[in-house]
């Protein structure tokens, strides 16, 4: 694959947290706006070289940087304003969506202890989330808001109130519309610890986990619907507004579309563990009916094209490993499969991923990788050697310091095998500040693409975040 080097030109800086970047033209306007959402709860545009306020929902967001009912937990923090998406039909209808952690929803979190799990002993690998209206961590609400003609923005309906397990692995850029079906698709982490405690994301009937489709035109006529953690605990009206698309996933930096002649490839990144990160893509699926998941769950709830990224058991491309260090010789690692049974029942039946790259990697030309935080097509001529390709950020390389986010790309193979990936040079200078890449956007018909960059991996240290867009 090619070297390629581009430059990062700067937007906007002094942000908080930026979580989703993306555009779109505001009803009355003639041009596509850069629209950016922070995780602690404003949205702004960029309309004639300002910044300006969209929207502000502080108040209605979860305090960020604290846990386990107040308790201090350092100011990381993967909840908050999680996803914006505007309807296809925006400039007419002035419908967008949110996806966002609700504030006075603090709860214990499912366990008392961190999770590992321990392959010798069976009831590690067989945990049960259990008083779950108690144990929790917080609720991620899904919202259908409309911008009024008087410019105001006001909600609607609320569409899903989700219990959470724990604090992360709550999705980022979790709501995108397909411009295939039309349909609304939110991506749901598996609810958070390491390791999937409880297996969510295999469970058919969980929410977490999955890649949902929705259909926001159907009317369920519930506009504060109860809060639930499984598709068959949702009244029924709203059952018949959702498809699943996916499962398998650990946490996704949402989900991109490709045109390619009459159809879409469809790119997915799936955030690893300790081992390494991975990319996705498919074109053909069928999503199945809440309705029917529920009807068949008892019988035989997988259909052969329902979409399984793998996780719990794997980890990419490899069953999923927990790593130890070597008494006998600190500079090696030990890797045990955690969930043996698991990876060999969904061998066969989990998608094979378009790229991985991993968090140690020897390679001279490779990258050791923390987290995949964004995955987006380019289409543009701008960058011509990037035309056609699927670019890809990585949070921070591994023991660099200060802090150095990475972008890379990599390409749909024709053969559909798996594919390397090519590190992107930049010449931007970050100086002695730390550089996290958080966030990866694009305009809509994906000519240019845009970087979130923050300065702290705290969500209490703020306006630390530039919005870059990626230029020759």
């Amino acid at each position: 694959m090619k070297n390629v080097k581009v430059s990062l030109r700067p937007i906007v800086s002094k942000l908080n947290l930026p979580t989703v970047l993306k555009t779109t033209i505001l009803p009355g306007d003639t041009i596509e706006r850069l629209f950016i959402a922070t995780q602690v709860g404003e949205i702004f545009y960029i309309g004639n070289s300002s910044v300006r306020t969209f929207l502000d929902i502080r108040p209605r967001i979860i305090k960020l940087g604290a846990s386990e009912l107040g308790v201090s937990g350092g100011g990381y923090d993967e909840r908050g304003l999680l996803g914006l998406a505007f309807h296809p039909e925006f400039y007419y209808n002035g419908l967008f969506y949110l996806h966002f952690s609700v504030a006075g929803t603090q709860g214990p979190g499912a366990l008392p202890e961190p999770f590992h799990p321990n392959p010798c002993d069976p009831r590690t690998l067989n945990l049960k989330w259990l008083n779950r209206e108690t144990q929790y961590d917080h609720i991620d609400t899904v919202e259908e808001w409309i911008l009024q003609p008087n410019g105001q923005p006001q909600k609607r309906r609320t569409l899903l109130n989700l219990r959470r397990p724990f604090l992360n692995h709550n999705g980022v850029n979790s709501l995108n519309f397909s411009p295939e079906t039309g349909k609304l698709v939110l991506t749901t982490g598996d609810g958070g610890s390491g390791y999937d405690p409880f297996n969510l994301s295999q469970d058919d009937m969980e929410i977490a986990g999955k890649i949902i489709e929705i259909d926001v035109v159907k009317n369920t006529f519930i506009y504060n619907p109860p809060v639930v953690t499984r598709f068959n605990e949702l009244p029924a009206p709203i059952q018949e507004t959702l498809k699943v698309i996916a499962k398998g996933v650990r946490n996704i930096p949402g989900i991109s579309f490709q045109r390619f002649y009459n159809e879409y490839v469809k790119y997915v990144g799936n955030v690893g563990q300790d081992f390494a990160e991975s990319i996705f893509a498919f074109v053909h699926f069928r999503p199945i009916p809440v309705t029917q998941l529920i009807q068949t769950y008892s019988i035989e709830p997988v259909q052969e094209d329902y979409i399984n990224f793998g996780w719990r058991g794997w980890e990419g491309d490899f069953p999923t490993s927990i790593i130890r260090g070597c008494s006998a010789n600190p500079t090696l690692d030990e890797k045990t499969i955690a969930y043996y049974n698991e990876a060999i029942k969904t061998s066969v039946r989990r998608l094979q991923p378009l790229t991985s790259y991993f968090h140690k990697d020897p390679r001279p030309d490779k990258f050791g990788g923390t987290a995949l935080t964004g995955v987006q097509p380019y289409i543009g001529n701008g960058i011509p050697d990037l035309k056609g390709s699927v670019v890809f950020t990585d949070l921070a390389q591994e023991s660099q310091s200060p802090a150095r986010g990475v972008l890379a790309y990599t390409k749909v193979r024709t053969d559909g095998k798996l594919n390397d990936y090519s590190v992107i040079k930049t010449d931007y200078n970050f100086g002695s500040q730390s550089a996290y890449y958080v966030t990866l956007g694009t305009n809509l018909d994906q000519t240019r693409l845009y970087l979130g960059v923050y300065g702290s991996m705290k969500v209490t240290d703020f306006n630390q975040g530039t919005v870059f867009e990626i230029v020759p």
